[in-house]
């Protein structure tokens, strides 16, 4: 079993082929995002040289989901970005990036711990089905950031199990509030 508190390392061959030393196979740029999603750090180092290209890739991998149109960086900063490369603000721009990452990661780590908490509102009916809807709304935008871990089957097969069971809770509400409407 692979150790996933270490980097996965991948290296580059001279015919830039990637190769998964955990697994002994060649990996596409999507099977490196693919890990990065599912909470894993990766390292990406050339063969010959020894040479970190991990910046590099990330780099690419997001470059390529932009050009797909999965936007997530506004023109904005992407053009303050640039600016910041040829400015003093090269030195605080990192730190700041950083930073912010990590108040969102946090944020959303409280956010969701705040769901999960005793509080009024969890007596109120479909307030179940209101926290898992919102479980489900983090997990995507974060896409499964906040997990730190790989989704197996099993988590599959329970996210379908709640999906189902909130469609449930939604239909019994929907018909007491028909009834009590009549």
């Amino acid at each position: 079993m692979a150790d996933t508190n270490k980097p996965l390392l991948i290296k580059r061959y001279a015919s830039r082929r990637l190769y998964n030393t955990e697994t002994s196979d060649y990996v596409t740029l999507e099977d490196i995002a693919i890990f990065i999603r599912e909470g894993r750090e990766v390292q990406i180092v050339d063969l010959k040289s020894g040479d970190d290209l991990t910046r590099q890739y990330l780099l690419q991998i997001i470059a390529e989901h932009e050009s797909r149109g999965e936007s997530v960086l506004p023109v904005d900063v992407l053009t303050d970005l640039v600016r910041s490369y040829t400015s003093q603000a090269a030195s605080v721009v990192p730190q700041f990036l950083q930073a912010s990452f990590d108040m969102l990661r946090e944020g959303q780590s409280k956010a969701m711990e705040n769901m999960g908490k005793a509080n009024p509102m969890a007596t109120m009916p479909g307030f179940e089905a209101m926290r898992a809807q919102q479980e489900a709304f983090f997990k995507a935008m974060t896409g499964g950031m906040m997990a730190g871990g790989k989704a197996s089957d099993s988590d599959d097969d329970k996210e379908e199990g709640d999906l189902s069971e909130i469609k449930n809770e939604l239909a019994a509400l929907q018909e007491k509030l028909s009834k009590l409407s009549k």
